[in-house]
C-alpha cells in the first residue's frame, strides 16, 4: 500500500482548523490505527501532528482528544495575559526602541510569553508514547520544521526508520534528532510574537518562515501519497483581484502590514507547493512507466488531497475581537488593529472558545461535505476499506 503522510502547517489559531478536519476524517475512515504513518508538521502544525502520533493506535479517540484540548483553549493558557505581564513586555520595547541602547543592552524580541503553551503541552504530549509506535513500525516518521535564526536555513527535525537519510537543499535541511518539547516550542515560536528557542548553541524560531515546501519533509520520510490541510480561503479571482477600502483613511494600519506579512509566511507556502506537485504529477504522466523506472531522475507521481476552509478565517476572526484580554486589546489598538481592520493578523492569535469551535466546526463540515473523494483517496474501489475494518477488528 506504500506509505501516506500528513501535512499540517502553522497559522496560530487558525490551526483549529485542522482538528475539525481531522475529526472528520476520522469519521469518514472509520476505526482503527491512524491512516498515515508519516507525519509532517510546521508551528501549530507540530503540536497536532505530534498530539496525533502519540494516539497512532486508534485514530478516532486520539483525534478526539485533540478536539477536546482545542475546545478548551483560552488565551491564557497560550500566553501569558494578565495585564502586569504585557505591560512589562511592552514597556521593554519602549525602552530598547527610544534609548538606542544607552540604557542597558537590548533585551526584548517578542510581544507574549508562551510559559502557559509550554506547559500545557508538557502534560498533553507523551513523547514516550510516540516513539513506542515508531518502533513498532505503526508510525514510519516524525518531522517538525523550525528556523535557524542564525543560519536563516529551513530544518526539519525528524524521528523514523533507519533508512530515512538526512537530506540538505540550498536553503533547507533535514536532521535526525530526538524531538523534545524544545524543538516544538521552536517550530510554533511565530516571529515577534513568541520569543526564539535555543536549541543547543542556536536560536530557532516557527518554521514556516523558511519552510517554502511544506510537503518536501513528508516525502523525504517516504511518503507516497499525502494528505494536506491548509487554513488559507481559497479566494476566487474576482476576490483577489478586487480593491477594497475597509475605512477612509490616510495612513495603512501596521495590524494590516503584519497580518499579510504573517499569511506569506503561514498560508502561501501551502498551496504554492500543491501547485508544483500537480504540475510535476502532470509531467510525469506524459512519460512511460517503463522509461520512468529507468530514469536517473528521482521523481515520482505523489497523489494528494487538500483539504481547505470554504470561508476567510480572518473574517471570523474580527467578530471576536471584543473578547480579547483587554491589555492585549490596548497594545493591538496601538498598531490599528480594531476588529475588522487587522482581522488576519487577529485571527493568529484569537485562541478565543467561541472562534476556536467554530473554525473546528468549518473544518469538520468542510471535510465531511467532501467525503466522497476522502473515501476513494483513502479506499479506491472498497478494497482497502475492507482490509482496515478487518485490522480493526483484529485489534479491538
Amino acid at each position: 500500500m506504500g506509505h501516506t503522510g500528513l501535512v499540517l502547517t502553522g497559522g496560530g489559531a487558525r490551526a483549529a482548523y485542522q482538528v475539525g478536519a481531522i475529526r472528520a476524517l476520522a469519521e469518514i475512515v472509520g476505526p482503527g490505527a491512524l491512516p498515515f504513518d508519516v507525519i509532517a508538521g510546521i508551528s501549530a502544525g507540530a503540536i497536532n501532528g505530534l498530539a496525533l502520533a502519540t494516539g497512532a493506535e486508534d485514530f478516532p479517540r486520539s483525534s478526539e482528544r485533540l478536539r477536546a484540548t482545542w475546545a478548551t483553549l483560552t488565551p491564557d493558557r497560550i500566553y501569558k495575559t494578565g495585564a502586569l505581564r504585557l505591560a512589562t513586555i511592552g514597556s521593554r520595547w519602549i525602552r530598547d526602541l527610544s534609548a538606542g541602547g544607552l540604557i542597558g543592552k537590548p533585551g526584548i524580541n517578542f510581544l507574549l510569553d508562551p510559559a502557559p503553551l509550554r506547559s500545557m503541552l508538557e502534560k498533553e504530549i507523551p513523547f514516550g508514547r510516540m516513539r513506542r509506535h515508531l518502533r513498532s513500525g505503526r508510525l514510519r516518521g516524525i518531522a517538525l520544521s523550525a528556523t535557524n535564526y542564525h543560519t536563516g536555513a529551513g530544518v526539519t527535525f525528524f524521528e523514523g526508520a533507519p533508512e530515512i537519510e538526512p537530506w540538505m537543499r540550498s536553503t533547507r535541511i533535514g536532521v535526525r534528532a530526538r524531538i523534545t518539547l524544545d524543538h516544538v516550542m521552536a517550530s510554533a515560536a511565530i516571529p515577534v510574537f513568541f520569543p526564539p528557542v535555543r536549541l543547543e548553541r542556536t536560536f530557532y524560531g516557527d518554521g514556516c518562515v523558511r519552510m517554502i515546501y511544506p510537503m518536501s519533509p513528508a516525502i523525504h520520510l517516504g511518503a507516497d501519497r499525502i494528505v494536506a490541510i491548509s487554513v488559507r480561503h481559497l479566494r476566487n479571482p474576482a476576490e483577489t483581484a478586487r480593491d477594497e477600502i475597509v475605512e477612509k483613511t490616510d495612513v495603512l494600519p501596521l495590524s494590516e502590514i503584519a497580518g499579510v506579512l504573517l499569511n506569506a509566511v503561514f498560508l502561501d507556502s501551502l498551496d504554492s507547493d500543491v501547485e508544483r506537485l500537480e504540475r510535476v504529477n502532470k509531467g510525469l504522466a506524459l512519460i512511460p512507466h517503463e522509461k520512468l523506472g529507468k530514469s536517473d531522475l528521482d521523481l515520482r507521481p505523489i497523489p494528494a488531497l487538500v483539504l481547505r476552509p470554504s470561508a476567510d478565517l480572518g473574517k471570523l476572526a474580527a467578530d471576536e475581537y471584543h473578547r480579547f484580554p483587554s491589555m492585549l486589546r490596548y497594545l493591538l489598538k496601538g498598531i490599528g488593529a480594531t476588529g475588522h481592520a487587522g482581522e488576519d493578523l487577529l485571527s493568529y492569535l484569537a485562541f478565543e472558545p467561541i472562534y476556536v469551535q467554530r473554525v473546528m466546526d468549518l473544518g469538520y463540515q468542510d471535510t465531511i461535505g467532501r467525503r466522497a473523494e476522502v473515501e476513494e483517496f483513502f479506499f479506491g474501489d472498497g478494497a482497502r476499506r475492507a482490509e482496515r475494518r478487518g485490522r480493526a477488528s483484529a485489534v479491538s
